[in-house]
């Protein structure tokens, strides 16, 4: 046998240190009670029976029983919890923290559902955030919504730019866009209607397809369905309003009743606080033109100035009563 020199002997022993690194560092995948079969892809980890069970993609993160389940080649994805995440084939950068968050996701990217549930329908959306059980449920393709809270944008399915924050706000939107509601059921039964403002509880909680709409404080605009253009700031105000367009109302109560009147503006507490049907009255200052219920076209300024004004119309009146 032929003798070898120390430098051969060198140079083998060398080449097998790096044939044992290269694959070391191959070998980059971690799995933990996952699969019976190794993981594919390159700098994964999973936790939890079949966890990442058909993962081709890198970077990806699993745990719990069937978490990226059918991943094949997503990547830079985090499921926490069973099912989480579980239908995501080639979706990638997305985070499901919460029993079945994301189940349906397939190829939507940047999804974050923290929650039970969370975005649980959603397939192709992208760049959504969902943190609630329930919130986003139902949505599929919509994009660059953001859900907090329990059932926030619950039926939500298309719509797209839209801001819950609330329990149950914005529950049964399902395809209007560009919505914001902030408090306990804010524009809670807004279905198809578009960019509209609801800030405090219950506002604008009955808008179903009424548009550019501006609610701020408990309950203001709570019964407008279908009226456009309204501006409520203030505790119950314009609280009655169904159907009237370009009203706006500034204080507690202010055109407290209106319901279909147009064109009315309201600057102070109980400001036309009776109107129903009247349009094109201007009211600035406490309890002023408080008693017009169907008037027209009546200019009230001071504090209770055109008080028993009821039908009345074409009336200007500056000054206190």
């Amino acid at each position: 046998m032929r003798n070898i020199s120390k430098a051969g002997k060198l140079f083998l022993m060398t080449s097998l240190f790096f044939a044992l690194a290269l694959g070391a560092i191959a070998q980059t995948n971690t799995s933990y009670e996952a699969n019976s079969l190794s993981i594919g892809g390159v700098n994964s980890t999973a936790f939890g029976v079949e966890a990442l069970n058909s993962n081709l993609g890198n970077g990806n993160v699993a745990n719990g029983y069937r978490a990226l389940y059918l991943n094949t080649t997503g990547a830079f994805n985090l499921a926490i919890g069973y099912h989480s995440l579980r239908n995501n084939t080639t979706g990638s950068r997305n985070i499901a923290n919460g029993y079945q968050a994301l189940f349906s996701n397939t190829t939507g990217e940047g999804n974050t559902a923290t929650g039970s549930r969370a975005m649980y329908s959603n397939n192709t959306g992208n760049y959504n955030t969902a943190n609630g059980f329930d919130a986003l449920l139902y949505n599929t393709t919509g994009i660059n919504n953001t859900a907090i809270g329990n059932a926030a944008l619950y039926s939500n399915t298309t719509g797209y730019s839209n801001s819950a924050i609330g329990s149950y706000s914005l529950y049964e939107n399902t395809t209007g866009f560009g919505n914001t509601a902030n408090g306990f059921q804010a524009l809670y039964k807004n279905t198809t209607g578009n960019n509209n403002t609801a800030n405090g509880q219950g506002s604008l909680a009955e808008n179903t397809i009424g548009y550019g709409n501006t609610a701020s404080g408990y309950r203001a605009l709570f019964f407008n369905s279908t009226g456009n253009y309204n501006t409520a700031n203030g505790q119950s105000s314009l609280y009655k309003n169904t159907t009237g367009d370009l009203n706006t109302a500034n204080g507690a109560n202010a055109l407290f009743s209106n319901t279909t009147g147009n064109n009315n503006t309201a600057i102070g507490q109980q400001a036309v606080s009776n109107n129903t049907t009247g349009n094109n009255n201007s009211a600035v200052g406490y309890q002023t033109l408080f008693s017009n219920t169907t008037g027209n076209n009546n200019t009230a300024n001071g504090n209770m100035s055109l008080f028993f004004n009821e039908t009345g119309g074409n009336n200007t009146a500056n000054g206190s009563e």
